[in-house]
C-alpha cells in the first residue's frame, strides 16, 4: 500500500515537472516571439526615423539654398540699383542703333582724344578708343531748353534715320548740364576744309565733277530729312559746309541736322545759319523753304570757293552776303568771275555749271514766294551733268565770253536780294 502511494506521488509529481517545463517553454517562445515582433517592429521604426530624419535633412539644406539664392539675388538687385543710379547721376552713353559696337563714358574718358574744333554750338573731339572704333564726340552747351524724356525721345527720332548721304548717329549721352551726341569719325574731313584750306600735291582742289557730285548728294540728303521727318519747319537747320563731310569716294554725310528743337532758343538765333535767312532777318520767321535759302547759300560757295562771311556774325545779318555778291557780279556781266579759280575740270562744262549758279541764286530768292521749293531745287540739280551737251557747247564762242552772253539771253538768271 505504501509502495502504491509512493509511485503515484512520483508520477503526479513528474507530470507536475513536465507540465512546469512545457508551461516555461510556451513562456519561452512567446517572449522569443514578442522580442522579435518588438525588434522587427523597431527596425521599421529606425527605417521611417531615418527616412523622415533624411527628407527632413534634404528639405532644410533646399530652403538654406533657396534662401542663400534669395540673398545673392537680393544683394546682385542692390548692386545694379546702385550700379543703375550711379549711372544715372554720372550720365549713360544711350545707343541708338542695333548691332554696333558699344562702349561707356569711361571708355571715351580713357581714349585718347585730338580737338577738332570749336563753335558757337560746341566742341568737338576725335577719340580713339583703347579697343574699338574712333569716334567724334560733341560737346553741346546749349541744350538746356528740353527735359530728359523729350531730348531721348528725339534723339531716338535721329537715330532710326538712315540715308547714304546724313552721317548717323551713333550714341547720346544726357546730363543737365551737358550733352554729348557720338557719330563715326570721317576720315576725309569737312566740304568747308577741302573749299577754303590750302590746296596741295596731297589735298588738290575739289574740281567740277566732284563739287557737282557733292551738290547732289547734299540735295538728296536734305530731301530725305523733309521726307521722313515733316513735322520739323528746318528739317536741318543748320546746313553749311562745315556740317558736310565726305566720305574716301567724297560722296557727302550730313551732319548736325535737325538739332533745332533741342537747342536753346536764344542762342539758335544767334548762331544757327536758317537764322541768317532773309525771312528771320527781315520778319522773325523761318518757313519749309528756309532750308533751301541754305541750300542756295551752300551752292554759290562751291562755285565761288568764297565762304560767307555773314555766317561769322551773331544774330541776323542785313543781308546775305555772298549772294548779294553773285548778284551784283551776274548784273555787272562779269560772271566769269564768279567761279573758284582753283576749280579744276571745267572744259566742256561750263553751261552745265551756269545752270548750278542759276539754281543756287533761284535758292537764294529773299522773296519767298518767289523762291523755288526744295523739290523744284532738286529736280533741276539731278538733270545736270558734268558736260555740255552738244546744243550748250554751240552757244559759246569761247570760255571768255560764255558767262556774260549766257546771262544776257537767259531772263531769269537774275534774282532779287533786296526782298
Amino acid at each position: 500500500m505504501v509502495i502504491i502511494i509512493v509511485v503515484v506521488g512520483v508520477v503526479v509529481l513528474a507530470a507536475i515537472t513536465v507540465a512546469f517545463f512545457i508551461c516555461c517553454g510556451r513562456r519561452r517562445r512567446r517572449r522569443s516571439q514578442n522580442k522579435t515582433t518588438t525588434l522587427q517592429f523597431g527596425k521599421s521604426a529606425a527605417k521611417l526615423n531615418t527616412k523622415k530624419e533624411f527628407a527632413d535633412n534634404n528639405y532644410k539644406q533646399k530652403q538654406e539654398q533657396k534662401q542663400e539664392v534669395e540673398e545673392e539675388d537680393e544683394e546682385n538687385t542692390d548692386k545694379k540699383k546702385k550700379k543703375k543710379k550711379k549711372g544715372a547721376e554720372q550720365g549713360q552713353l544711350h545707343f541708338v542703333r542695333n548691332g554696333r559696337e558699344r562702349f561707356e563714358v569711361q571708355d571715351l574718358l580713357r581714349a585718347s582724344a585730338q580737338v577738332l574744333g570749336s563753335g558757337n554750338l560746341g566742341s568737338s573731339y576725335k577719340a580713339i578708343l583703347l579697343s574699338g572704333p574712333t569716334v567724334v564726340v560733341k560737346k553741346f552747351r546749349h541744350m538746356s531748353s528740353v527735359g530728359k524724356d523729350e531730348f531721348h525721345r528725339h534723339m531716338t527720332r535721329l537715330g532710326r534715320l538712315s540715308h547714304p548721304n546724313l552721317l548717323p548717329l551713333a550714341a547720346f549721352y544726357f546730363k543737365k548740364e551737358e550733352k554729348l551726341l557720338i557719330t563715326d569719325f570721317v576720315e576725309n574731313g569737312s566740304l568747308a576744309s577741302h573749299l577754303h584750306g590750302k590746296c596741295s600735291p596731297i589735298q588738290p582742289g575739289l574740281d567740277w565733277p566732284t563739287r557737282l557730285k557733292i551738290i547732289k548728294g547734299v540735295a538728296k540728303g536734305l530731301a530725305y530729312l523733309y521726307k521722313e521727318i515733316p513735322s520739323l519747319t528746318l528739317p536741318h537747320g543748320n546746313l553749311k559746309s562745315s556740317n558736310v563731310l565726305l566720305d574716301d569716294t567724297f560722296e557727302p554725310l550730313l551732319g548736325d541736322y535737325a538739332l533745332v528743337p533741342v537747342i536753346n532758343k536764344e542762342h539758335a538765333q544767334k548762331f544757327m545759319v536758317a537764322y541768317k535767312s532773309p525771312e528771320f532777318s527781315q520778319h522773325d520767321r523761318t518757313t519749309k523753304k528756309t532750308d533751301v535759302w541754305s541750300l542756295g547759300i551752300l551752292i554759290l560757295e562751291m562755285l565761288t570757293g568764297k565762304f560767307p562771311a555773314n555766317y561769322l556774325k551773331q544774330g541776323k545779318t542785313g543781308n546775305a552776303d555772298l549772294a548779294v555778291w553773285v548778284n551784283s557780279v551776274v548784273r555787272e556781266e562779269w560772271t566769269g568771275e564768279v567761279f573758284d579759280k582753283d576749280m579744276k575740270g571745267t572744259k566742256n562744262g561750263e553751261g552745265e555749271m551756269l545752270k548750278l549758279l542759276k539754281i543756287g541764286m533761284c535758292c537764294c530768292e529773299w522773296n519767298v514766294e518767289r523762291r523755288w521749293d526744295l523739290r523744284e531745287a532738286i529736280d533741276k540739280i539731278e538733270e545736270l551733268k558734268e558736260r555740255d551737251n552738244d546744243e550748250d557747247n554751240s552757244s559759246y564762242a569761247s570760255e571768255g565770253d560764255m558767262y556774260s552772253s549766257r546771262a544776257k539771253t537767259d531772263e531769269d538768271f537774275s534774282f532779287s536780294v533786296t526782298g
